[in-house]
């Protein structure tokens, strides 16, 4: 690594040098953030699909007692 700041440094390309980090920099922070938004988005499409489930299995259950309400007569 010193050998590219010493090969840039005598050539009086320093400002390359800046401009490239900068970019590694910023293309490392861009795919952090996409890594963690399509993390996101998994936890989120996880959290839907369960409150789903979760809606199917209560209309199931609550049609289940209504039925039984109506036999039943009054309790």
């Amino acid at each position: 690594m010193s050998d590219i700041i010493k090969i840039f440094s005598e050539r009086g390309d320093l400002a390359h040098l800046a401009l490239l980090l900068w970019a590694a920099a910023a293309s490392a922070g861009l795919w952090f953030s996409l890594r963690e938004l399509a993390a996101a988005s998994r936890r989120f499409d996880d959290f839907v699909h369960a409150l789903e489930l979760f809606n199917r299995r209560a209309r199931r259950r609550g049609r289940g007692v209504l039925e039984h309400d109506d036999e039943g007569g009054a309790r």
